[in-house]
């Protein structure tokens, strides 16, 4: 691999190595830091510690990454390659399915909802592969080329979001040790208790008292979802 740090991650793993490393690769190193950032969080990762891990000299990774920033591209684009279409469907079907894999794999590998504004943002050939999937899907609905974007990054929008909350729910009840929803709603009820006292809140007070479904968090995912493609459709005529 050439020493010219310049260059885009991608070209530079492209090019040939000028020896055999049997013991390293760029492969090696992203499912190891992958593996790390699951089991202890995106904080664990430092290049001394991925080191350790892949049993190599602490300088040896900086022969494929550069630092942190180059470490998290590789391990986004690994984990993203698990997101693949399957042939013939329709363009909703096509969003829908990327959408639900994407929530699988962020609940999967939790960090990803942690990532830096950089790392988000990361084009990788996997991410590329995404992206060109979702853009296909929608070729050939007689959509512009910006309305074809837009549709695919709302619909990337609200996986996103949606994940950021459940995310955030799912690290306060691991932190405080807590069994699921209904104990961390206890942990909760003395404020909320406040809030509803005061009276301004009627409508979600009869939320919390009638809804079924707090903790459903599939559902709640599904239904967003297609209200969210439904408003697609009927917006676009397609």
């Amino acid at each position: 691999m050439a020493d010219d740090k310049s260059a885009p991650l991608w070209e530079r793993l492209e090019r040939p190595s000028p020896a055999p490393r049997q013991t390293l690769s760029s492969q090696r190193i992203a499912t190891t830091a992958v593996a790390i950032a699951d089991a202890e969080g995106l904080e664990a990762i430092t290049m001394r510690r991925l080191a350790a891990e892949l049993g190599v000299a602490p300088m040896a990774p900086y022969r494929y990454v550069s630092g942190k920033d180059d470490l998290l591209e590789l391990m986004v684009d690994h984990v993203y390659a698990d997101l693949r279409l399957p042939r013939g469907l329709d363009w909703r079907e096509s969003l829908r399915t990327l959408a639900v894999q994407t929530r699988e794999l962020m609940l999967q590998h939790r960090w990803l909802a942690q990532l830096s504004p950089r790392a988000k943002l990361s084009l990788t050939p996997n991410r590329m592969t995404v992206a060109e999937q979702a853009l296909v899907a929608l070729d050939g609905l007689d959509l512009d080329a910006d309305t074809m974007m837009s549709v695919f990054r709302t619909v990337d929008a609200y996986v996103h979001g949606a994940l950021s909350y459940e995310s955030a729910v799912s690290t306060v009840i691991s932190e405080q040790s807590l069994s699921g929803g209904d104990e961390l709603r206890d942990e909760l009820a003395p404020l909320m208790m406040w809030h509803m006292r005061t009276g301004r809140y009627p409508t979600f007070q009869h939320y919390l008292r009638t809804a079924t479904r707090k903790d459903d968090t599939s559902w709640q995912f599904d239904l967003g979802l297609d209200c969210l493609l439904d408003g697609i459709a009927t917006r676009l005529g397609i």
